[in-house]
């Protein structure tokens, strides 16, 4: 970090179907998620991790109530943490059992209707430099110095040793056609389970400034020329495995900067554009500033890349360290109305039990301020939406949308936990709810609103 009723398993195959994009926009010039069934898709959820555990023990961390409290509290997306220094300990050696730790987790999402991206992450490069993420074997530092920062865990970064091992990575023919083939791995195993959504070809990638570059010209080329073709010969790693599966593709962190990403196009028919949304000074344990202008520059910024290439945004990550300071609830209200704008969705960080990022705190219960990240939601929209939000104070979700013609005339909400009311106009046919959820009957082309109302 920058700092008839369906069972859930039903619902999960339907929402996750082979997708392309469709042309109506999601935001100024935008496209939305969409399913199979040319439905709206709205993510929400969080990232799912466990950092501590590896070999024998990793992934032990996360339980099956962490998909459970989740798609209870109305989140039906799981951002989920893999490393490829757990999946490929020597070089070509697969672990099985770590694939099957992953797939439970993916089964207790389908069990829970969690869609999941697959997040092959990285921090600080990896276990070479005293972290999780891309195996030794695979890093090359030239014999570059390396000093940890133990109190500015992100400062390790600027060392020379971890930007030249990026270089290698994105440039020596083996490590490519390595981190290929654990693409193709991953993907030929997990392409027919029904929880998966995606996959996150690298988490917050980094590189190493050339001479006289300053930080946001050295982000764009490494975009431009690194990035650029990595994504793209990942992309051809993973389709003859998987035709189906959403690619995320990442910007470097640099974007929470308010930067214009330097990515070019990725050739895949199915690509989400995933920066993560952090402000430094936040990351820093600073409260939130609501005249800095900071949500205002980086929405300017994180938009310009899907206009261009006509692509959705799902936001990765995001998320202050410390949710409680006196401003905190005036950066949630705003930043839900900024993602609301132009992101399909989003993943929070981190869904766990405790202090600092995690979302809930022992007993289960959401930390300070983070119960604003609950609220109604369309997660498929049987149609072209033509207007959707929740205006918090009066406690009310309102969705306008023009049904399609043909195919799919079910759409979905997501409804909190608590007393709401749901009701439907226009050419709504009917309504049934299950416990999380509304379903929308609508006929063909007609014009529906449909209404959520707390109390």
């Amino acid at each position: 970090m920058l700092r008839a009723m369906l069972t859930a398993g039903a619902v999960l195959a339907a929402l996750l179907a082979p997708a392309t994009a469709r042309a109506d926009p999601g935001g100024p010039g935008i496209p939305p998620l969409t399913d199979g069934q040319g439905r709206v898709l709205t993510l929400r959820g969080w990232n799912i991790e466990d950092k501590t555990h590896r070999g024998e023990q990793a992934l032990s961390a996360i339980t099956e109530r962490h998909l459970r409290d989740l798609r209870a509290q109305g989140f039906g997306f799981a951002r989920l943490l893999v490393f490829w220094d757990d999946l490929e300990p020597r070089p070509g050696q697969y672990s099985e059992r770590y694939l099957r730790r992953i797939e439970r987790v993916l089964d207790w999402a389908g069990r829970q209707g969690v869609g999941v991206v697959l997040d092959a992450h990285q921090d600080v490069f990896g276990p070479a430099f005293g972290h999780r993420g891309i195996p030794e074997w695979a890093t090359r530092t030239d014999g570059l110095p390396f000093t940890p920062h133990p109190d500015d865990w992100f400062a390790e970064y600027f060392e020379p040793a971890v930007q030249r091992a990026f270089t290698h990575l994105y440039e020596d023919d083996d490590l490519r056609r390595a981190q290929a083939r654990m693409w193709r791995t991953l993907a030929t195993r997990f392409a027919g389970h029904p929880a998966v959504l995606g996959y996150d070809l690298i988490n917050e990638p980094m590189g190493e400034p050339g001479p006289g570059e300053d930080l946001p010209a050295a982000a764009r080329r490494i975009e431009r020329e690194q990035l650029t073709p990595m994504y793209n010969r990942l992309a051809g790693a993973v389709r003859p495995a998987d035709p189906d599966a959403w690619l995320f593709v990442e910007p470097t962190p640099v974007v929470g900067e308010g930067v214009e990403t330097g990515l070019g196009r990725v050739r895949d028919p199915r690509v989400v554009y995933a920066p993560h949304f952090y402000d430094t000074a936040m990351e820093a344990g600073a409260d939130y500033d609501p005249g800095a202008g900071w949500i205002e520059a980086y929405e300017r910024a994180v938009t310009a890349y899907p206009e261009r290439y006509r692509v959705p945004v799902v936001i990765g990550e995001w998320g202050p360290p410390d949710s409680s300071l006196p401003h905190m609830n005036r950066f949630y209200r705003d930043a839900m109305a900024s993602l609301g704008r132009y992101a399909s969705g989003w993943a929070g960080y981190v869904w766990c039990y405790g202090g600092g990022y995690c979302a809930l705190d022992g007993s289960g219960a959401l930390r300070a301020n983070k119960e604003l990240t609950v609220e109604p939601y369309a997660e498929a929209v049987a149609g072209t939406v033509r207007s959707a939000g929740y205006d918090g104070e009066a406690g009310v979700y309102r969705l306008v949308y023009r049904a399609a013609p043909h195919g799919s005339r079910v759409s979905v909400l997501s409804v909190p936990p608590g007393a709401w009311r749901i009701t439907a106009g226009g050419g709504a046919a009917a309504v049934r709810r299950t416990a999380g959820r509304a379903w929308v009957r609508a006929a063909p082309g007609a014009l529906v609103t449909v209404s959520v109302t707390r109390g």
